[in-house]
């Protein structure tokens, strides 16, 4: 067993459609599913949270539809996937219901991974169902689409929440058992990699399209979602879900492909905030809390001074020290005029000022980058 597997508290788990579908008939695969859930729970004992990524609504909707095969319009897209996400709920929530465990379904789009205002909501709610011991069951909100859906092709989406929620590994299940250096079964010379430590150019023009007919992403969205995963610090894996308890299958087995991060996904994410992002204001903070933060400590209302620009929630903004030394950025959980309002505050004051109950921090940790102070 993979260091890279064993030591992951926080793991996300993407589902294709092929796997959760029945190619034929179109219906759920119940025995695949609760072997599954078997694995989760006995992840979750061992101390891991998962967070799964599951294709399938779009599938499971065209059948109760009575809809042909092949491809569909987009409203015919839309109308499955309205019908489809109740069966899959359902299915979730009774699987993992039957194991002592609450799922809950949360429906995202790519938009929700990058606008920093819904980022920072999705990051809060999927961390919040993680910490009361709820599995995140994330779906793609295909009702919602506003151009043509491939079902299935979830990858870049799970690698996005994987990203989001700063996880350790991702896991794609698939209907092929890693990554191969040409489609398997096109070439006798097409061989399973181990290990991926680089996506070179070399690797990228191994990818081909070898997803089947519910499941269409490829290689080629999986090497792009090696590409968001690995820059998040997190490892990925590609492996079979075609056995049954699939997870305990890669930790025996090590039949796979993993593709390697290069850091941890905290300081991923702090050079992302910290590097990346172009600071819409300033926040000028006491030396109290300049002494908290250098301690590990979230920035309170009642520490800062000063406000300037106009920011919205999710922003980035640069944290100031009264004499002016900027010393780091951090995602801003209040806008200008909010922010305006509470500053110098307690945070049990926040309510009262603001007329609602709004987040303690104002920068929460998770959310700063701190500049090295210099020897």
């Amino acid at each position: 067993m993979r260091s890279e597997w064993t030591d992951a508290r926080r793991i996300v788990v993407k589902i294709g459609s092929a796997l959760l579908v029945g190619n034929g008939a179109g219906v759920l695969r119940s025995a695949w599913l609760d072997a599954l859930c078997d694995d989760i729970a006995e992840l979750r004992k061992s101390g891991k949270e998962v967070v799964l990524v599951s294709s399938g609504a779009i599938a499971l909707g065209r059948t109760v539809l009575g809809l042909p095969k092949g491809p569909l319009k987009l409203e015919d897209s839309q109308a499955s996937a309205a019908v489809g996400q109740i069966h899959l709920a359902h299915a979730y929530e009774s699987a993992f219901r039957a194991r002592g465990i609450a799922a809950a379904q949360v429906l995202l789009t790519l938009g929700d991974t990058e606008e920093r205002r819904r980022y920072l909501n999705a990051r809060s709610t999927i961390s919040t169902l993680l910490k009361l011991g709820a599995v995140p069951v994330v779906n793609e909100n295909d009702t919602v689409a506003t151009n043509e859906i491939r079902y299935g092709d979830n990858d870049r989406l799970a690698a996005r929440v994987a990203s989001m929620m700063s996880a350790d590994c991702l896991v794609l299940l698939s209907d092929v058992d890693g990554f191969y250096t040409a489609p398997p079964g096109s070439t006798p010379e097409a061989t399973r990699l181990d290990e991926v430590a680089e996506i070179t150019t070399e690797i990228e023009l191994m990818a081909g399209d070898v997803g089947s007919e519910l499941s269409r992403g490829g290689m080629v969205t999986k090497i792009e979602a090696a590409k968001i995963a690995v820059s998040a610090g997190a490892n990925m894996v590609i492996a079979s879900g075609k056995v049954l308890n699939p997870l305990s299958a890669l930790a025996s087995t090590g039949i796979c492909t993993w593709f390697l991060a290069h850091s941890d996904p905290v300081t991923a994410r702090k050079r992302w905030i910290g590097g990346t992002l172009e600071p819409r204001g300033v926040v000028v903070i006491d030396a109290g809390a300049a002494a908290a933060l250098g301690l590990g400590k979230s920035l309170l209302p009642a520490g800062v001074t000063r406000i300037d620009g106009r920011f919205e929630r999710g922003d980035a903004v640069a944290i100031r020290t009264l004499g002016g030394t900027e010393i780091g950025r951090g995602l801003v959980a209040y806008s200008h005029t909010d922010a305006a309002a509470i500053i110098g505050r307690k945070s049990g004051e926040i309510a009262d000022k603001l007329g609602y109950l709004g987040r303690p921090e104002l920068i929460h940790r998770d959310d700063m980058s701190l500049r090295k102070k210099s020897s």
